[in-house]
């Protein structure tokens, strides 16, 4: 099981696709002592995976404190960051502490165009800068990439990038309407375009040795089935069944492009949260609405119940819009 908590909304960039909408840190974040009493209650409830986001994790003065509480409780603390901020220094701190790998955002090959989504000039360099150091003090990286219209014919070359810089994953995010990128939601990939791309890259992890991921397109594990792959992720879609989010504030939801609160840590134990939310307790159902209901592939995929909801009136329950399984089966 793997949870994210977005430790602040504050942050050194102002990306167009932010679902958090960070920038300016949120008026009553939780604490560092609220903080360790929600380690305390994650590792409670069960879960495995930490992941520390943001906003950007590393504007937080306290990060380090919260990461060592992590893997005091044996979590496994992981951080999401835009990589700028990563100096030699910071890399080593960050290993020191229990960070047992971090993700960076690398958005296209070409530095225009990552800055320009970004909103930060040189974030390129200083993001590709901040992988080196990462590599030198022997900190496992991953590459994080969200594709849209305009770079999906980059993705690729960006895998091939994470091998040569020597990160140990690429993970591909589909854009999914949420926050700020409710504002470019043209943007997003079609169905058509959406699946060919996911063949792709089902097809490039069997070139590579790193793993390649897609993120928001639980259809890859369908695609790589019916590629005859034998992949170590057994469900598409995690959202409220073995993976959720909390905001700074305390709120927790189902995934991060999901904004349908479950709870608030502030005024019930996660644990409680995870076990009893009527929310999550109708995502463990599994029963669907339309193809996502009848699809052979309903309990190893799942939809994407954020994307569902967005095209769908907020019914998370509904067929995801962008899946053209049964168009291509003929069902």
């Amino acid at each position: 099981m793997i949870i994210s908590w977005n430790t602040t909304n504050q942050c050194n960039m102002f990306c167009r696709h932010c679902y958090r909408d960070a920038g300016v840190k949120a008026s009553k974040e939780l604490t560092t002592g609220e903080g360790k009493l929600l380690l305390d209650e994650i590792a409670k409830a069960g879960f495995k995976i930490m992941i520390f986001s943001g906003g950007e994790p590393l504007m937080r003065s306290d990060i380090y404190e919260l990461i060592e509480h992590s893997r005091k409780l044996s979590l496994r603390p992981v951080l999401g960051s835009n990589g700028v901020l990563i100096t030699k220094k910071i890399a080593q701190k960050l290993k020191d502490s229990g960070v047992m790998r971090i993700g960076i955002s690398l958005d296209s090959i070409k530095r225009r165009k990552h800055d320009m989504l970004r909103g930060y000039p040189g974030a390129w360099d200083k993001a590709v800068r901040g992988m080196k150091y990462c590599r030198e003090v022997q900190l496992p990286f991953q590459i994080h990439t969200t594709v849209m219209d305009w770079n999906q014919h980059e993705v690729l070359d960006i895998a091939d990038f994470a091998v040569e810089t020597g990160a140990v994953a690429h993970h591909i995010f589909f854009l999914v309407p949420a926050g700020r990128a409710k504002n470019i939601e043209e943007e997003s990939l079609r169905a058509r375009q959406y699946e060919d791309l996911l063949v792709k890259l089902m097809e490039k992890q069997r070139e590579v040795k790193i793993e390649i991921k897609p993120v928001c397109a639980p259809q890859f594990i369908c695609i790589a089935k019916e590629m005859g792959m034998d992949l170590r992720f057994g469900r598409g879609c995690l959202a409220g069944i073995a993976y959720c989010i909390i905001s700074p504030e305390g709120k927790v939801q189902p995934c991060a492009y999901l904004d349908i609160e479950a709870g608030n840590v502030r005024k019930t134990p996660f644990s409680e949260i995870w076990s009893g939310s009527k929310v999550f307790k109708k995502l463990r159902t599994c029963e669907y609405k339309g193809g996502c209901g009848t699809c052979r592939y309903q309990k190893i995929c799942g939809g994407c119940r954020a994307r569902a909801a967005f095209y769908n009136d907020g019914d998370y329950m509904a067929e995801d819009p962008w899946c053209i399984y049964q168009e291509r089966r003929g069902v």
